[in-house]
């Protein structure tokens, strides 16, 4: 709404101002147009979306921070959604989409509260009470710890991550490749690595001072690991079928190929030793002079000798390369003719223009270092062997349309690479963000050894449980409570009609069964444990125990998921002025 009079809006400015209700119907109806693209492609039978971009590239996802980062949203009440769904891919690398579509569940409902009558600040202290209450229940109820975690609860969080993705239908040998990935890069954790991950697990009420005592206990306990998914190197090849892909446990394949043929196709170690890679972030070129340096000849005879001169500092700069024991030479710029006749001629494989990320990580798996330049503290050049990696063989292997070198036997930190294998680029894109979600699932999984069931079980509990709690709040909170404890149920409801079942029915008898489960007791006095794991089976249309069935996913995913979700709500329902000034371009002084 625009400001005819600015002396009205009580200041003096050059743009337009839109307050109380209308600003928040605003940022609302923005924020649900946002939540409503991606909620058909929630859950196992959710659908894909396809994205054309203003030159005509498509994008087919359901991967719900790709579709969001993919729209060029200008509101910005709709610009915080699509940040939190990136902060969500960030922290926890799955559950986007759910995200989401909570916080736009609890905009609506608390527009709806604001205009009975209740006040913003009411709404966004009973959202807090009701984050807080939720939270402590998943951790004292819903939380099942496994300490030694099998690899069976891992394959089951990996295969409910991947279920709704396009490798869904082979998640039996996805889940299974997940899971190797992530085990193959297990390090030591150091103390601050065990500090984050106890400080994740905390309540939001904790302070520092629980997290180092916390900390401190689990000292002397036994050694907690780490996971860097960074050391997951994932290589796409076109042609075979996407159950042609593999995993190179402690190896690591790199997207380059012998830079001449007379070089040799597969290096390996001799008498124990192993092949030194030399890793370079530098031309192997003809020497030349640098930019404005003039030399100024007055004998000709001296121009074949500068050409010579030259020709020896890049033969005397690979021979000390060759000398310091490289059997692999791999740059990320060019090699010309001259430098390669000495490769050739020495029996070594080079490869030239490859990735500079790609060495990085092939660096941390050899125990070697990207070499930028040769020069050392005197202004010689030398070839530090510390930055030689190490590893027992190198072979050079064609893989669809181009070859590739594979590296075993990596001497450095965990390394390993997944090579996936699809009939075209679109294919291998989806393959490789919803095998990052599945990979980041497990990770979480072994770094915080807790779950919690899905297919809605978590929030049908939580919400049985939000509106007992509310009953006990004797302030207006108790309508906000309530609101939250039926936002929650959008998930259930969600998936339900995206599998084409009768939601409304699903849902009751899923409340039904929690609310049996947290109020009555059997015969004995004893409440049956097994009903609040009780959640959907989209295929049947039906009620079931998930954690039996093996639909998991991180406690660490639903809890920072709620908390997110909640947080954006709250940010985005204190809003309630807008100002939006003009362009000054074209306008006088």
């Amino acid at each position: 709404m625009s400001a005819p009079n600015p002396a009205s809006t009580g200041l003096f400015i050059n743009g337009q101002r839109e307050t109380g209700q209308d600003v928040r119907i605003g940022n609302v109806t923005a924020a649900l147009a946002v939540a409503n693209i991606v909620k058909s492609s929630l859950g196992p039978v959710g659908l894909d979306k396809m994205l054309v971009d203003d030159i005509g590239d498509v994008l087919i996802t359901n991967d719900g921070a790709t579709i969001l980062k993919s729209l060029e949203v200008e509101h910005p009440a709709a610009r915080v959604l699509v940040e939190l769904a990136n902060l969500q891919d960030q922290e926890v690398g799955d559950g986007t989409t759910s995200v989401v579509i909570i916080a736009a569940e609890l905009l609506r409902r608390g527009n709806d509260l604001v205009k009975n009558g209740i006040h913003p600040t009411t709404i966004i202290s009973g959202y807090r009470s009701a984050l807080k209450a939720a939270v402590s229940y998943i951790k004292k109820e819903m939380v099942v710890n496994v300490s030694e975690l099998g690899d069976e609860h891992l394959i089951n969080a990996a295969k409910t991550s991947m279920s709704s993705k396009i490798i869904g239908t082979e998640m039996d040998f996805f889940s299974k490749l997940a899971v190797d990935a992530v085990k193959s890069v297990k390090m030591n954790a150091t103390a601050a690595d065990v500090a984050g991950y106890e400080a994740m697990g905390s309540s939001g009420g904790e302070g520092a001072a629980a997290v180092a005592a916390s900390t401190a206990a689990n000292a002397g306990k036994k050694q907690r690991y780490k996971y860097p998914l960074s050391a997951i190197h994932i290589l796409k090849a076109h042609g075979k079928s996407s159950m042609e892909s593999n995993l190179i446990d402690g190896g690591f394949a790199i997207n380059g190929m012998r830079a001449s043929q007379g070089m040799p196709t597969f290096v390996e170690s001799a008498d124990g030793k192993p092949i030194g890679i030399a890793m370079l972030d530098m031309n192997l070129q003809r020497h030349r002079m640098g930019m404005g340096v003039q030399v100024i000849v007055k004998d000709p005879k001296e121009i074949e000798n500068i050409k010579k001169r030259e020709m020896d500092i890049t033969k005397e700069r690979i021979r000390k390369i060759i000398d310091a024991g490289a059997r692999v030479v791999l740059t990320t710029k060019g090699v010309d003719d001259l430098c390669m006749k000495y490769f050739v001629e020495a029996g070594i494989i080079c490869a030239r223009r490859c990735n500079r990320e790609d060495l990085k990580r092939l660096a941390k798996a050899t125990g070697g270092r990207v070499v930028t330049t040769m020069a050392d503290m005197e202004g010689n050049e030398t070839f530090d062997l510390d930055c030689m990696g190490k590893c027992d063989s190198v072979r050079e292997v064609r893989i669809g349309d181009g070859e590739m070198l594979y590296v075993y036997g990596c001497k450095g930190h965990g390394a390993s690479t997944i090579v996936l294998r699809g009939a075209n680029e679109y294919m291998l894109d989806e393959m490789d963000r919803a095998l990052h979600d599945s990979l980041c699932v497990v990770k979480r999984m072994l770094e915080s050894n807790t779950l919690v069931p899905g297919g809605g079980a978590a929030e049908a509990a939580l919400s049985v449980h939000l509106d007992d709690y509310a009953h006990t709040v004797k302030s207006r909170e108790q309508m906000v409570i309530q609101e939250y404890a039926d936002a929650l149920l959008v998930i259930p409801k969600t998936l339900a009609v995206n599998a084409a079942k009768d939601a409304s029915e699903l849902v009751a008898k899923l409340r039904s069964v929690h609310a049996k489960g947290q109020h009555h007791t059997s015969e004995d006095g004893e409440v049956d444990e097994t009903l609040k794991f009780m959640g959907l089976d989209l295929v049947e249309g039906s009620i079931r125990d998930n954690l039996a069935a093996g639909v998991v996913e991180p406690a660490i995913s639903k809890i920072k998921s709620l908390r997110f979700a909640t947080e954006a709500a709250i940010t985005i329902l204190r809003i309630d002025d807008r100002i939006t000034l003009n362009d000054m371009k074209g306008l006088g002084a």
